[in-house]
């Protein structure tokens, strides 16, 4: 038995085609995969305290990395969370509302299963000197993306005065609002 094969020239050219095409579309994914968004903020003192510093946002890939860097503190731990405007107008802070919460949870500590704000980062801890310093990585947040559930565009960063106890409704009992920084592109 003998078979033959033909291939006719349209047929390889629109094979190549098709190549190039799925070629171009999984060099597109990469480079939006590896596309890397960067915005600092500035933390303005707030509620008669000296806390300043800088909020630094990188989005890579479906992460953004949060890393801040604050002077001016009170040694110790203090709330640092993502409140619902990003407004930092008023003297003592207030203008930026409360935690940033699209789902309608209670308050808690990040990743509770019991539920937790968006903005419910967490606490950093400023050494002898007043300075402190922290890195946090979450999926759940987007910078400007068209997602209201995860992006932090027009929402700002707040230092409070103590800990959060991650118990207290809604707020986490974390005291006066001592530095503020509104996230806007």
């Amino acid at each position: 038995m003998l078979f033959i094969t033909t291939y006719s020239c349209k047929q390889v050219k629109k094979d190549a085609k098709n190549a190039s095409e799925e070629v171009k579309t999984a060099v597109e994914d990469m480079n939006d995969e590896m596309e890397e968004k960067t915005m600092t903020v500035n933390m303005e003192p707030k509620s008669g305290s000296n806390v300043k510093g800088d909020i630094t946002f990188t989005e890579k890939g479906d992460k953004v990395i949060m890393v801040a860097n604050l002077t001016g503190l009170t040694p110790g731990e203090h709330a640092i969370h993502l409140h619902e405007k990003g407004d930092c107008s008023a003297p003592d802070a207030k203008s930026a509302g409360g935690h940033w919460n699209p789902m309608g949870h209670e308050h808690g500590k990040w990743g509770d299963s019991k539920g937790y704000h968006s903005g419910d980062i967490g606490n950093l801890v400023a050494d002898s000197e007043g300075n402190a310093t922290l890195t946090f990585e979450t999926d759940e947040w987007c910078i400007g993306c068209n997602d209201d559930m995860k992006n932090i565009i027009g929402k700002s960063v707040v230092v409070h005065q103590k800990v959060d106890d991650f118990t207290s409704q809604p707020s986490g009992a974390a005291g006066d609002r001592v530095s503020c920084g509104a996230i806007m592109e």
